[in-house]
């Protein structure tokens, strides 16, 4: 029906109704959950459904249709059913899950253990290895048990050969069980990801169920910004528009409608191409743009269109950048011990020969097979120790132990490369609702009409105010004697029963909101948009109507579902005289703009009014909108998210001398004027704890915050104070200020923007492209289905796990399951903790695979006997140490806050720094130099006469002190910095302190017992002590080398080409003025404040002396006309003597008695403002301050 979509298929289902018959289901009660009643009638409905969801409510499924036979396409013939005769059937959930199967997608099938090591044992150099070993095996049994011994003589020859077998196999084992593991975690981190929350309607209520829960006939809600999780056919609905484009390939997008006019639509295009781009069917994966309604669901799990989809897709996951470079990395050290092997096995083979043409050493058959063997052995396990295999295993341990631990710290992240990212960013763009306030909304204050202002708990708020300074006049003194105060639980008081009605009626029929079950508090809670919620939770206190009932007797003839471009939402409904009425809710400062009349409410109250008597309303005049903008701008300093209710009636639909647009919808722009306000709302979303520390944290980190909000600027700017965004220097703007700059003019403000208030999504995408422009790493959070854009375009997107839309959800690299600023912070904080494990882990081991290298090759090649000084299975226990075990041990470091106090590094920066070069460089002097020392002066140096027995104790000693040496040089490469203190945070590794003592142990263990597998013998008591002192001595000297110069090192490493090559910047342009190119930046990004003085653009240089202008100059000339058409015009507001923005007078109880002080009427009118803070001396501040008449040019 859906793949393709086919109508045809529907009508031979009886379209909707029959289709809904024959999936048991009801379109307003959905399915029933109860068993039925013992006649076969369903339960009792419940309580009714919102308006918005609805198209009229007095459609009903009565038309009795004929019985009907169906053939699907394949030409099978299904069962007759009456399409409507009798009541539909019951059936459970758990039969429609079996028989429709489970909205879930198979996971797919994991490798298991003994898989991994099976695919980890094809590795060509193991192999490789295994096959010597084999040969070794076999030579050394001959040699013990098919050649006469010498008397006494243990047969041991054999256990070099089954050693290196198991030194192989623990190499695989542990190196797959690491895979196993994060295997699981990644498992689980994708289980975590797929869940969600979708709206459906069973037993009249709608609910909220997890997607796994969704089964074929349930009927499911569809709202802006979901993505529809199940195939489905449209029932009903208001201007329901979805983008297929993700899934059908359809880039326009496509309004649903419900079958019948969907038949009539294909009539009216029979025989021509249709261009209405309608259709009736719910497609899977499907984005909602706009509009709200309701679906019934067809089909689930693997046989929906998106899960056929996805199983088709399912591949590998791809590697992320840091993976991508480190296994670059691995490839080249690989190249390069390869060829160290490939020297070594070169070298031994031709002094081999040689030794065969002189016949010295003199050797038999059986010793000359022994002794190649040894050679490719020996050569084979350079290479084995060379190829760095710990370093992909390093950053994908990192990813998988800081995406589980960030999943318990509230961060989903649902792209993996956003870890790594994180580390660099430097900007963060934040929204404010819900993520640096707690998003629990309560209606505070308002206004009914223009004089009556109530206060919640207005005994105890009253006076609540939060001046700091001296009154400040800008608009005059005015007295407001009208206005009266109460509190707002005595409303009912003072309004009337039809005022009553009407503002209950625009609270909850322009509203989504619902009801729902939580679970957690075991109470009815309100579920949706928080300004609705706590719109419905007023009315509720007052006893006004039941918002369920109120939608059910109204008849909704067309919404207007919010846009962040208009700052409003609506919706038109029926009224029983035959007339319309409009009513619409939204930002105060744009709607009561559009008002020309309010109600009137007096201090006596309604005085027993006759019920049938109108709502008393009143023409607007400039003195109730000053008292109206007054206490708007009081709300709003107060923190306040004032929303206005209006309403319009007409005596027609649609009403006269409109047209209505394509869609069939009367045009916003044609309603939203002429309103009746209602009243305005102060509604309280109290800031987040810990918000104000978590900022300040940010700048400790060299990141900068940036608030992009859709509320009014003077809110904004109170909000950002208080969590220390909004600092001196910085600068508030409104979005239409900001998206009329040109690209020239918006690099030079961005660096400074510090607010961006009513901005829509596109202002917020246009400021991440112009800071990315800027060199930037920017961060990025959005909730809404139009942050999308803004949100991959960003280097990481957050969005909000609560609040935010599953299509913002899709768009975004980490999710904050808490919509908490805080969370942000731990992300910076893990993804710097993922490059510093990788980097600690590169540290040590690339010094490791450097000393292994050398002092196998060196040892190898001058042996007689082509022996090195470290056997192969010493060799192959090393490698465990340096890969499999350092990676788990240094890659497992938590996050610390001491992470937060340094500046981000830049996003090409090298993986090395000089200090960890200078590290790895001193380290692996110290390694490979006492190493070679004792293996060649050990008798010497210890005392020892030359026997075979001291040589064995010496070969120990120094096969024990190279051990030492790795383990005490992890410690040390804990820290990548200058500081000393290595065993800072140890104790909170529990897997460093595990993974240590194992290996303490196994050395222990090996040193005793592993005799003629290891090669090694017992030590005294001092050749113990000798082997760990020189493995500690890698402590200090870690110590005196973080305390040398980098200065010397870092010319050394540049002239060595260690760090690259570094891009150079090609110059524009040569500057005239002959300034350094540094001293010019800082110049170029001083010149917009030569440029906004007197509260508008002056005829400057601004434009044309930009960097980009002065690279483009015939694009970027700028006309004079065009810029004074601004509006509104770029303006500062609170630099007069630098006043701060509240003042002292004014209180909840009397919000239009105080005078806006200088800077909030000139926010309020739409002005651009700088911190009032910023010093005096401040170049930006003396321009700004000069209030200068503009000289009229032509041009720029």
């Amino acid at each position: 029906m859906l793949d393709p979509k086919n109508i045809d298929i529907l009508t031979q289902f009886g379209g909707t109704e029959g289709l809904l018959h024959g999936l048991g289901t009801d379109p307003s009660h959905g399915l029933s959950t109860q068993p039925p009643a013992a006649n076969g009638d369903l339960p009792e409905k419940g309580a009714g459904l919102g308006a918005s969801h609805r198209h009229d409510t007095d459609a009903e499924m009565s038309e009795k249709l004929p019985q009907v036979t169906l053939t699907d396409p394949s030409g099978h013939v299904r069962p007759a059913f009456h399409a409507a005769g009798g009541p539909p059937f019951h059936a459970t959930l758990d039969d429609r899950r079996r028989v429709y199967g489970e909205n879930i997608l198979p996971q797919r099938p994991s490798k298991t253990l003994l898989q991994l090591m099976w695919s980890a044992m094809k590795d060509k150099v193991l192999v490789l290895l295994s096959i010597a070993a084999v040969v070794s095996l076999a030579l050394g049994l001959f040699q013990d048990f098919g050649t006469p011994r010498t008397d006494g003589e243990p047969p041991v020859d054999w256990v070099e050969g089954v050693a290196i077998m198991i030194a192989i196999l623990i190499v695989v084992i542990v190196g797959s069980l690491n895979d196993w593991q994060k295997e699981r975690q990644f498992r689980s981190l994708n289980e975590k990801k797929e869940e969600r929350g979708v709206k459906v309607i069973r037993d009249g209520l709608e609910k909220v169920i997890d997607i796994k829960e969704v089964v074929v006939g349930d009927i499911a809600l569809l709202e802006p910004g979901e993505i529809v999780p199940c195939d489905g056919v449209f029932l009903s609905g208001h201007n329901v528009k979805c983008d297929e484009s993700g899934a059908t390939g359809e880039s326009d997008a496509i309004k649903k409608v419900s079958y019948e006019e969907c038949l009539k639509s294909h009539e009216r295009s029979q025989g021509k191409k249709s261009s209405e781009h309608t259709d009736c069917f719910a497609v899977s994966g499907s984005k909602v743009l706009e509009g709200v309604g309701r679906y019934v669901v067809v089909a689930v799990g693997t046989k929906s269109f998106n899960g056929r989809i996805m199983m088709a897709l399912r591949g590998d996951t791809e590697n992320t950048p840091l993976q991508l470079k480190l296994n670059n990395l691995a490839e080249l050290i690989a190249k390069i011990g390869s060829t160290a092997g490939l020297v070594l096995f070169t070298a031994l083979m031709i002094r081999f020969f040689v030794q065969l043409g002189t016949n010295n050493p003199s050797r038999n058959a059986n010793q000359k097979g022994i002794a190649f063997v040894n050679i490719l052995i020996i050569s084979v396990t350079l290479i084995v120790v060379a190829v760095p295999e710990g370093l992909p295993l390093a950053v994908t341990l990192a990813l998988a132990f800081a995406t589980k631990r960030m999943t318990k710290e509230n961060l989903l992240v649902r792209v993996l490369g956003s870890c790594e990212t994180m580390a660099n960013a430097s900007v963060v763009c934040t929204d404010k609702t819900g993520t640096l306030t707690q998003n629990q909304m309560t209606v505070v204050a308002g206004s009914v009409g223009i004089h009556a202002k109530f206060v919640r708990q207005l005994n105890e708020n009253a006076s609540r105010s939060n001046a700091t300074e001296e009154h400040q006049t800008s608009m005059g003194t005015r007295k407001f004697p009208e206005d009266f105060s109460i509190d707002q639980a005595n409303l009912n008081d003072i309004l009337s029963p039809q005022l009553r009605v009407l503002f209950n009626e625009a609270i909850a029929i322009n509203s989504t909101a619902f009801q729902d079950f939580d679970p957690e508090t075991k109470n009815v809670i309100f579920v949706g948009s928080k300004t609705e919620t706590a719109l419905l939770q007023l009315a509720k206190e007052l006893g006004w109507a039941d918002f369920r009932e109120t939608r059910e007797q109204a008849q909704v003839v067309q919404m207007i579902p919010f846009s962040s471009e208009r700052k409003a939402m609506g919706v038109v409904v029926k009224l029983s005289d035959g007339g319309h009425r409009l009513y619409l809710k939204g930002a105060s400062e744009i709607l009561t703009k559009k008002c020309n009349r309010h109600v009137v409410v007096y201090k006596d109250g309604w005085n027993g009014q006759s019920d049938t008597k109108e709502v008393e309303t009143k023409e607007m005049d400039s003195y109730a909108e000053e008292n109206i903008s007054r206490t708007i701008i009081f709300y709003a300093n107060q923190s306040l998210r004032t929303i206005a209710l209006c309403y319009r009636d007409f005596r027609q639909w649609p009403p006269a001398d409109v047209q209505k647009d394509d869609q069939g919808e009367v045009p916003f722009e044609a309603l939203a004027h002429s309103l009746t306000l209602i009243g305005i709302t102060g509604i309280e979303d109290p800031l987040r704890d810990g918000v104000r520390e978590a900022v300040l944290k940010c700048h400790r980190a060299g990141v900068t915050i940036k608030m992009c909000t859709g509320d009014n600027v003077l809110t904004a700017r109170s909000i950002a104070s208080q969590c220390s965004i909004y600092s001196s220097g910085g600068i508030i703007m409104e979005g239409p200020v900001f998206r009329k700059l040109t690209q020239a003019e918006r690099l030079e403000i961005v660096p400074r923007l510090q607010v961006l208030a009513r901005s829509s999504p596109e202002d917020k995408k246009i400021l991440v492209e112009t800071l990315k422009s800027l060199g930037h790493v920017v961060g990025v959070t959005g909730d809404g289905t139009n942050d999308g854009p803004a949100l991959k375009t960003a280097n990481v997107g957050f969005s909000m796990g609560i609040a935010g839309t599953e299509v913002a959800k899709e768009a975004s690299d980490i999710i904050l399951m808490d919509d908490n600023f805080a969370s942000i912070v731990k992300a910076i904080m893990w993804g710097r903790c993922v490059n510093d494990s990788v980097r600690k882990f590169l540290q040590f081991q690339i010094s490791t695979n450097v000393t292994a290298v050398v002092i196998t090759f060196v040892s190898a090649v001058s042996s007689a006997q082509e022996e090195s000084v470290l056997t192969a299975v010493q060799l192959l226990w090393i490698n465990i140490i340096m890969d499999t075990f350092a990676a788990l041990a240094l890659a497992t470091d938590p996050a610390t806050e001491s992470l937060l106090d340094r500046k981000p590094d830049e996003k090409t920066a090298p993986l090395f720094s000089t200090d960890m070069y200078k590290m790895i460089l001193c380290q692996s002097i110290y390694q490979i130099a006492i190493t070679l020392i004792f293996h060649f002066l050990g008798l010497r140096i210890l005392g020892f006469p030359r026997t075979k027995h001291n040589e064995e104790v010496v070969q120990t000693l120094v096969f024990n002190a190279f051990v030492f040496a790795q383990i005490f040089n992890s410690i040390n490469c804990r820290r990548l910095d200058r500081k000393l203190n290595v065993l800072e945070g140890i104790t909170k590794n529990f897997y460093f302190i595990s993974i240590t003592l194992i290996e303490i142990g196994v050395q222990v263990l090996i040193v005793f017992v592993g005799g003629a597998a290891f090669q090694v013998t017992p030590m005294p008591g001092r050749e113990w002590g000798i082997s760990i002192a020189l493995g500690v001595v890698s402590l200090p000297l870690g110590v005196l080398v973080r305390l040398l110069p980098n200065r010397p090192f870092e010319r050394l490493f540049t002239a060595l080409g260690l760090f690259g090559r570094r891009k150079a910047i090609l110059p524009t342009q040569t500057d005239p003025d002959g300034w350094n190119h540094a001293i010019s930046l800082v110049r170029d990004n001083l010149k917009i404040f030569a440029s906004l003085r007197g509260g508008r653009l002056r005829s400057s240089s601004f434009v044309a002396k930009s960097r980009l202008a002065r690279n483009h100059p015939e694009t970027y000339r700028v006309y004079r006309s065009s810029i004074l058409t601004m509006a509104p015009t770029l303006m500062v507001g609170a630099i007069a003597g630098g006043q701060y923005y509240v003042n002292s007078r004014g209180d909840l109880s009397d919000p239009a008695h105080s005078d806006p002080s200088k800077s909030s009427a000139a926010l309020f009118s739409g002005m651009a403002q700088i911190h009032p803070d910023t010093p005096h001396d401040d170049p930006a501040y003396k321009r700004l301050s000069e209030n200068r008449t503009d000289k009229h040019q032509d041009t720029i």
